[in-house]
């Protein structure tokens, strides 16, 4: 009788390895993949979603129209915008692909729970959106406010869009906060005992964070990003204790 082959530990552990690079790949295919064909989606409703992103400036200068100065930026504005519909309309589908990269490592009760956090990561970073908008007529009377009467703001087009499409993707992103720190806290990385001892230093880190990514220089901008991050990081905490009990 034959005797069973042995795998060396060392073999199985690169076995494993490669086995996590192959699904990360699968990963990133699909979520690419997603975005390319929802990218051609956004270029035809891209009319529509450029309506919707001058919302806010028009709010601070009337009908004003927005300028640009080369033959091809009005194609590439669309084209940008498109980029980034794409990027919103393909978001549940690959946010669910790195669900389902992350979740064998979960056991099995904290991967119940942790099922409907994709629904969750969609709700937040439509909030983050949503309070984006909210912020932006704020944040852009405050900074074309500054200066004298003898200075008017004539807003460029493509200039204007990277600092809304910016702002938009930054809230969107950073108000997955609390998910991200209740995967943590669900995998046992960190404890609402850890996060209330450095309480001031997250805050604190939230804070220089949010004046790193937004756009500008202007120390208004970031105190809107600020103060709901600080909020859903409390949250977080609560939503941690929750679950490991």
């Amino acid at each position: 009788m034959a005797k069973p082959s042995i795998v060396p530990a060392d073999e199985e552990r690169r076995m494993t390895v490669i086995e996590h690079l192959e699904e990360l790949r699968r990963v990133l295919i699909i979520s690419l993949i997603a975005w390319a064909v929802a990218t051609v989606i956004g270029f035809a409703v891209s009319q529509p979603v450029l309506g919707i992103l001058l919302g806010p400036v028009h709010k601070v200068i009337g009908n004003q129209r927005l300028i640009y100065g080369g033959p091809v930026d009005a194609f590439l504005l669309f084209f940008k915008i498109g980029i980034f519909t794409g990027f919103v309309l393909s978001s549940p589908i690959i946010i669910w692909q790195v669900w389902t990269f992350v979740a064998p490592g979960l056991r099995r009760n904290e991967r119940r729970f942790a099922v409907g956090f994709v629904g969750s990561a969609v709700a937040l970073f439509a909030m983050g959106m949503g309070f984006a908008f909210f912020a932006l007529p704020i944040a852009l009377r405050f900074l074309t406010g500054i200066g004298s009467s003898e200075l008017q703001y004539l807003p460029f087009a493509d200039r204007y869009i990277n600092f809304v499409l910016i702002l938009i993707a930054i809230f969107g992103v950073t108000f997955e906060l609390p998910l991200a720190m209740t995967m943590l806290g669900l995998a046992g990385i960190v404890s609402t005992a850890f996060l209330k001892r450095n309480r001031l230093k997250f805050w604190i880190g939230i804070f220089v964070g949010a004046n790193m990514v937004t756009p500008g220089v202007d120390p208004f901008t970031p105190l809107l990003l600020t103060a709901p991050l600080i909020i859903l990081f409390e949250l977080s905490i609560l939503v941690i204790r929750a679950l490991r009990r």
